[in-house]
């Protein structure tokens, strides 16, 4: 091998004509990701839980020309997912990528947390991820580009106050990927999970009111993550993408 191909970069696949499944893609980072996906020319099914965010997701995305179809879906409820990826898969004839980016968080201490709130949090962090994935994993074994992408969060390997539910459902969305990728490695699906902290989005104005002044990563910042996750085919595989602030100090 010649110095030459040593510095050849192979991080340079082309993703127009795939399909890609996105979650809580109506706002935030999920729409971000979705259009990033549209400006690359993947067609794209755009879900979130309202009937009319997601027609309306969909309305502006197909503004790049590539194929968007509206997939709104109560994550909350078992029979969903299966339901999501079926749909899909009818219309588009395939998937090739998904990314689990819907998730909610009610922020209280612990023992002012509900059971309901609890499972809640839960059933959309963790739980409709996982019926997700089990459901797409057919589709993606025919894929020449199958690629999952799990949002997580720094609570996936942290803990905050106020945030135990949320943080139990991410620590089991990392848990569940970790096994995951090594479960279809050898049918080439090739598994990641970003770890964002704070991001701009209403969540964190939710969850965390005291950095409302504080310089944080925007969503169109984690699209690109994505985008170059998925055009990164190379011999060299990225597991984990760990975000943060600039304003928050390195590895705390």
């Amino acid at each position: 091998m010649t110095h030459a191909d040593e510095l050849k970069s192979t991080s340079n696949a082309d993703l127009k004509g795939k399909t890609a499944l996105v979650t809580g893609a109506s706002r935030g980072i999920g729409y971000a990701i979705a259009a990033r996906l549209a400006q690359n020319g993947v067609n794209i099914a755009v879900s979130s839980s309202s009937e009319s965010t997601s027609m309306e997701a969909a309305k502006n995305l197909s503004g790049y020309g590539t194929e968007v179809l509206a997939c709104p879906a109560d994550l909350m409820d078992v029979k969903a997912p299966a339901e999501l990826i079926k749909k899909v898969v009818e219309h588009f004839g395939k998937l090739d990528i998904l990314i689990n980016n819907a998730g909610i968080v009610i922020p209280k201490p612990l023992a002012e947390t509900s059971a309901e709130e609890w499972d809640k949090q839960m059933a959309i962090n963790a739980r409709a991820p996982f019926l997700l994935c089990r459901e797409a994993i057919p589709y993606l074994k025919k894929s020449d580009h199958a690629s999952i992408i799990n949002i997580s969060s720094v609570v996936g390997y942290k803990g905050y106050v106020n945030q135990a539910a949320y943080t139990a459902s991410k620590h089991a969305l990392m848990g569940m990927t970790k096994v995951l990728a090594q479960e279809v490695y050898d049918d080439g699906i090739r598994v990641h999970v970003i770890a964002p902290g704070g991001v701009r989005t209403e969540m964190v104005s939710l969850a965390r009111p005291d950095l409302a002044e504080v310089a944080m990563p925007t969503p169109g910042d984690i699209a690109d993550v994505v985008i170059f996750l998925l055009k990164y085919r190379g011999n060299a595989v990225i597991d984990e993408i760990n975000i943060r602030r600039s304003s928050n100090r390195p590895w705390k």
